[in-house]
């Protein structure tokens, strides 16, 4: 155990969070006393109060007039339908604030079922179809969608509810934008006795998040015409249909749009697959398939496998382009044995050939680092340049190395970093390569393995943080979120990878604002405004013995300068800060677990 760290990292929690609460964590600790934290079903029970529609919102609804009011197509395939249910779908479909919608049923089951006939028959918002056979759950939809005569198709499941401003919410996001083509919701689950629960709080549009994992489900409702455009739903895909019919539509529409709010229920029953994970082993062996055909129909290489233990969530590898050179970056200041072990986890684990290692010298003053960097010098693959930066300014450092450097990318990479992942480099450069993508991070881990970095929230206590910190290995996080490769507004320049032309098109990273903290968050916001995607992929791990080799700040000097980058953030990115599209709104920013927001 490093004492000496330890005392000073007690030391700077003391003078950050003073006596009080410092002292309350170590009895907590001690005594092995736990946070009285709610659960995620009273979080969300608390969240539902408050935000259920009120009488008078429906009223308001009702009494509004849209300046384009077009008719929304809500097709549902039918197989077997319960009636209870079927009359409790139409039920959510008839109480809609908004009147302007049709339901288009095309019903696949053996026989007819005489008792539904009374919801659907003299209704005419209603169109039933007996198609004389079970044509599958994708020719059944398309059956569906040939008899709707909307602008708009809406997809229900038989057994689902909508909440009653669904379509509303829709029509509203419509008007807004003309272009908005494809629309998709938040949802929850319900169970048979009207109980809500397990609420999905998702992103806005991430492309490279949805490659891997159908986060989007429910609620979608697209324009016709983008259905005609892209084509209907693909029986070759049964089990993961509307995985593949989202990934073609996501990706041709003029723009998709999320709405943050629970518009879907899903229905848990017996025989639901809402209600089990593994009900449909086989829909899982049709995503991978559905990942690689959209691979392949946007013009990459690169395969598919189940990723980890958390059922839906894919762990994509793209072929790598040519044999591009990779610049590895890593400061240092002395700590000899931080440095050694970092290098030699990347020169015995690393697969990838074509990299170097560019230590970055930076005021070191103890005999053995420079012995040290003589030894390594031998090694073709390292080299070592001395920045001859006498303050330490990490914006700086970096910046000066990425100057003299002729890697097509370059990685910042702490000192006191250690690969576990023998091909991370080409798991990082086979995202980065896309043109359409600005950072690549991974996941770190304490040397405990529970989690360090699993990508930024910007907003976390009114500035940014790592997400996810302190999960447990092997455990899983909301809708198991650490394991699966996601777009994210920042990643951490402790392990960081872009192409090198990025630095200078977003004119390097800020060596007067952001000399020390905030400097990589600013960096990817500085690629998001440009129009670039960052990405956290979780299949790269490392260990990182966080800040040793700097120690904590704790200095009043220290103080004043993190609170003085701080300010700099916070005037510079309120926008993202009010607003991380790759979060959602109802999550609270005083956690980082997707804890949500009740107060």
């Amino acid at each position: 155990m490093d004492i000496k760290n330890n005392l000073n990292k007690v030391e700077y929690y003391f003078r950050r969070y003073g006596f009080l609460e410092v002292s309350k964590k170590i009895f907590k600790r001690v005594f092995h006393i736990k946070e009285n934290r709610k659960s995620n079903q009273e979080q969300y029970k608390i969240w539902m109060e408050k935000n259920n529609l009120k009488e008078q919102d429906v009223e308001n609804q009702k009494a509004n007039k849209f300046e384009y009011s077009p008719k929304i197509s809500i097709v549902v395939p039918m197989y077997n339908t319960n009636e209870i249910f079927f009359k409790e779908l139409v039920e959510s479909l008839e109480n809609q604030t908004y009147s302007n919608w049709e339901l288009c049923l095309a019903d696949g089951s053996e026989t007819q079922n005489e008792s539904l006939k009374q919801y659907y028959e003299n209704n005419e918002k209603i169109k039933y179809k007996f198609l004389n056979e079970n044509k599958g759950i994708s020719e059944n939809t398309n059956a569906a969608i040939d008899i709707a005569t909307g602008e708009y198709i809406g997809f229900l499941d038989h057994d689902d509810l909508l909440s009653k401003d669904a379509l509303y919410e829709v029509v509203k996001i419509i008007n807004e934008n003309s272009d908005n083509e494809f629309i998709y919701s938040d949802e929850d689950k319900i169970d048979q006795t009207g109980e809500r629960f397990e609420p999905y709080f998702k992103p806005d549009y991430s492309p490279e998040t949805l490659e891997c994992n159908n986060y989007i489900t429910h609620f979608v409702v697209v324009k016709k015409e983008l259905i005609e455009n892209v084509g209907k739903f693909n029986s070759e895909f049964n089990g993961a249909q509307d995985f593949d019919f989202v990934l073609r539509a996501t990706y041709s529409a003029k723009n998709v749009a999320h709405i943050s709010k629970i518009l879907y229920h899903w229905r848990v029953h017996r025989d639901s697959t809402a209600n089990v994970a593994d009900a449909k082993p086989y829909a899982y062996e049709a995503g991978i398939k559905a990942t690689e055909a959209h691979i392949k129909r946007t013009g990459r290489k690169g395969t598919a496998e189940n990723g980890q233990d958390v059922p839906g969530i894919y762990k994509i590898k793209y072929e790598i382009q040519g044999n591009p050179k990779v610049s590895i970056l890593i400061p240092n200041k002395d700590n000899v044995n931080l440095l050694k072990n970092c290098i030699d986890s990347i020169l015995k684990l690393t697969t990838y050939k074509n990299y170097e290692i560019v230590v970055i010298e930076n005021n070191s003053e103890k005999k053995e680092t420079l012995e040290y960097y003589n030894e390594i010098s031998k090694n073709e693959k390292i080299r070592i340049i001395n920045s001859g930066i006498k303050e330490f300014n990490y914006s700086r450092i970096i910046n000066f190395c990425v100057k003299n450097v002729t890697g097509e990318f370059v990685l910042q990479l702490n000192n006191d970093t250690k690969v576990l992942t023998p091909d991370w480099l080409e798991l990082m450069i086979g995202y980065a390569q896309n043109k359409e993508i600005g950072a690549v991070g991974a996941r770190l881990y304490y040397e405990d393995k529970t989690i360090q970095h699993a990508g930024i929230i910007v907003g976390l206590s009114g500035i940014a943080g790592n997400m996810l910190v302190n999960l447990p290995y092997g455990k899983h996080a909301y809708f198991g979120r650490e394991a699966a490769t996601r777009n994210v507004a920042a990643v951490t320049g402790a392990c960081l990878l872009c192409r090198r032309e990025l630095y200078e098109e977003v004119g390097f990273m800020d060596e007067e604002k952001f000399k020390v903290a905030f400097n990589d968050v600013d960096f990817c916001l500085k690629l998001l405004e440009k129009g670039y995607r960052n990405i956290y992929n979780p299949y790269v791990e490392l260990i990182h013995y966080e800040s040793k080799s700097r120690g904590y700040e704790y200095t009043k000097e220290q103080e004043e300068r993190f609170n003085k980058e701080a300010e700099n953030f916070k005037s510079k990115w309120k926008k993202y800060i009010d607003y991380d599209p790759y979060y959602n709104i109802n999550f609270t920013r005083d956690t980082c677990n997707y804890d949500i927001k009740i107060d």
